[in-house]
């Protein structure tokens, strides 16, 4: 339920760290193999719907949505604004499965209220999107996973990766679009075995190893 992220910045084959080490929280059941530019690397539980697992993998990260007007000074990255015609849908059945939908709040349609984006919710101030199980969705292999504010120091995530506010501000201000940042999320092992084959950083790159 909890690890290491490192943010890494890469110069031509070289990379170097950005920031300490920061402390993340993963899904209350662990990690199952998730859905992005790699997916898993044979046998092992995959991730569903509602399994509270975070999903393992690499990942491409995609927008940034804040009900905050904005993002922090010295960020530079897309951003949306959620506003009550924000929604994210989880419904299995439904053509919009896993995907960002803005309906008129005016004439919501009979899944708004299960699917509308939170307003307010501190833990969700800013949400920069995993893009797990995204292109093209697959129903039933997990929905809406994003880095967000943690709960609790020792609390887990239904299934995203959370931290602690400041490292969250940290993550933002960081990232850049142009640079095409992307999210290794795998246990050290996992790493280990694969980072060569994969195209990852070299362990010695980091302090994590």
């Amino acid at each position: 339920m909890t690890g290491e992220m490192q943010l890494l910045q890469r110069n031509g084959d070289t990379w170097t760290q950005a920031t300490p080490p920061i402390r993340v929280l993963f899904g209350k059941n662990g990690l199952a193999w998730g859905r992005g530019e790699i997916i898993g690397s044979g046998g092992g539980l995959e991730k569903i719907e509602r399994d509270n697992r975070a999903p393992a993998g690499v990942f491409k990260i995609g927008v940034i949505y804040t009900y905050d007007h904005g993002l922090p000074s010295g960020a530079d990255y897309p951003f949306h604004t959620v506003t009550a015609a924000d929604t994210w849908v989880d419904d299995l059945n439904s053509p919009y499965y896993n995907q960002h939908v803005v309906i008129d709040p005016r004439n919501p349609p009979t899944w708004y209220n299960k699917a509308k984006m939170r307003l307010g919710d501190f833990a969700y101030r800013w949400l920069i999107e995993i893009r797990h199980n995204s292109d093209p969705p697959a129903p039933g292999f997990g929905s809406a996973i994003f880095f967000h504010i943690r709960r609790g120091p020792t609390r887990p995530s239904a299934g995203c990766t959370t931290m602690a506010e400041p490292d969250l501000v940290t993550l933002v201000k960081w990232l850049r679009a142009a640079d095409e940042p992307h999210y290794v999320c795998l246990p050290r092992g996992e790493y280990l075995a694969h980072w060569q084959a994969w195209g990852l950083p070299d362990p010695k790159a980091t302090s994590l190893f």
